[in-house]
């Protein structure tokens, strides 16, 4: 059975002890390693070359999001798990962009902390259903974005419109993700059409892109 060697860091002694009494439970996982700051989790990375960082993000000296960008630098093949109490879109998309594979709240099922280490092992995303839901959330909610310097005779709601046009929303689809009836969403195409002096959806998605809408 191959073992996965696993170093923890956290600044909290308790919650370090709590992880590795769950780990001795097992017999494929090993504790290799803790750090309480930041800048031991960097050292000790790089010196014990664990297979998976168990990360918080709020830790001295060095925060979570920075030592994980700094392990990966050197070491990319370790694999980062944050285990934080944080929920936010901020510190969730900064451990994304940082190279971590996988996000948990402090709190979650010690079943569901087994199954992520395992999962980001195999090369798995792995998120707790909170931060999934928040995921999913955020990007059905997000609006693709125009840039303001297209179409500057347009207003905000008619270069979202055009943007959604350009992605072959139909106009109930676009009615819906908007949040305005049909009619609304059907006089905002014609006054884009009037603007962008086009007569239908081809040539607006044509001239649109042509201005370097993607």
């Amino acid at each position: 059975m191959e073992i996965t060697r696993i170093l923890i860091a956290d600044d909290h002694a308790s919650f370090r002890e709590g992880l590795r009494l769950l780990l001795l439970s097992t017999q494929d996982l090993e504790v290799i390693g803790e750090a309480e700051t930041g800048e031991e989790a960097i050292a000790l990375a790089e010196s014990l070359q664990p297979d998976v960082v168990l990360m918080d993000l709020q830790m001295p000296e060095v925060n979570g999001i920075e030592a994980t960008r700094r392990i990966l630098y050197t070491s990319p093949h370790i694999s980062i798990l944050v285990i934080s109490m944080f929920e936010d879109n901020d510190s969730i998309f900064a451990a994304l962009r940082a190279g971590a594979r996988g996000y948990l709240l402090k709190g979650a099922p010690k079943a569901e902390i087994l199954r992520a280490i395992r999962g980001v092992v195999s090369g798995e995303a792995i998120f707790g259903p909170v931060i999934a839901k928040r995921l999913m959330h955020f990007f059905a909610t997000a609006q693709p974005a125009v840039p303001a310097k297209l179409f500057p005779e347009l207003t905000d709601r008619e270069r979202e419109i055009l943007a959604l046009i350009a992605q072959h929303y139909k106009n109930p689809e676009i009615a819906e993700r908007l949040s305005l009836s049909q009619k609304t969403v059907r006089n905002h195409i014609s006054n884009i059409f009037d603007k962008m002096q086009v007569t239908d959806r081809a040539q607006a998605i044509l001239k649109a892109r042509d201005a370097g809408l993607k």
